[in-house]
């Protein structure tokens, strides 16, 4: 298991932008609001995700936190409220230097290597090391030419991060990637996260399990019933949680 990054909070994180090497993106939700079935299930959210690293979002069942990262990537319209990136709202441009992997891969119909050819050339790009690279970095170059339906689940899932990292993304959402996976699998997933980390990936990364949040957590944001009631360090928010929603999440209560 790779360390997790020992980088600190600042003001604002740095994004590589390849066409201008000191830009800045910062992360804002102004009054983010999601309604759905007469109800807020993201209620007038404000959260400045504004620091490097690993960011896991935690939550109780139905917080929130699978819908915000659909909202954060743009897969969604909020009701009201808007999510900016460097003051710019959500558009196209900006997407396509994101990607996400989601609980249950999306792969498509047709061998791993083309699963990979296919993301880069959405991207326009055509780079046949980078694709060799991200197989080797993630195990599958042994099956590079089988069909990706016939993969293990955990297979397929680090088939749907290779790809996600393939096109060098600059913001990385992670909707409980290694959920029912195998330890094996779990660790070489981990490792990639980390080390897209280290190379200045920004990553957001939904999980409910604690040990794993503790392992690659750089920062916390916490959610409860569409609200971000902790946003901190996460050796802080382990150690001492600033509301009782997290300080009984933490301690496996539940909390109504």
């Amino acid at each position: 298991m790779l360390e997790k990054s020992t980088v600190k909070s600042t003001n604002i994180y740095k994004i590589y932008d390849r066409n201008s090497p000191n830009s800045f993106l910062p992360l804002l939700c102004r009054n983010l609001t999601y309604r759905a079935e007469k109800r807020n299930l993201i209620d007038d959210l404000n959260l400045s995700i504004d620091s490097p690293g690993v960011t896991v979002v935690l939550g109780f069942n139905g917080a929130g936190k699978s819908l915000l990262l659909r909202l954060l990537h743009g897969l969604i319209e909020p009701t009201a409220g808007s999510v900016l990136w460097a003051g710019k709202p959500l558009n196209n441009k900006i997407r396509h230097r994101q990607a996400m992997v989601f609980q249950k891969p999306v792969l498509l119909r047709r061998s791993v290597i083309e699963n990979i050819n296919f993301a880069l050339a959405t991207r326009g790009i055509r780079n046949r090391d980078r694709c060799e690279l991200v197989l080797e970095q993630a195990g599958l170059s042994a099956i590079a030419n089988r069909p990706a339906r016939l993969l293990s689940g955990g297979e397929q899932q680090r088939l749907a991060l290779a790809r996600a990292l393939a096109v060098e993304p600059e913001v990385l959402f992670l909707d409980e990637p290694s959920a029912n996976l195998d330890p094996s699998s779990v660790n070489a997933i981990e490792n990639n996260v980390l080390e897209a980390s280290r190379k200045g990936t920004k990553v957001i990364f939904v999980t409910h399990e604690l040990s794993q949040a503790q392992r690659l957590a750089d920062n916390i944001v916490f959610l409860h019933r569409g609200k971000a009631t902790e946003h901190g360090e996460a050796d802080r928010f382990f150690s001492n949680p600033a509301s009782k929603e997290a300080m009984a999440y933490l301690e496996g209560r539940l909390f109504v």
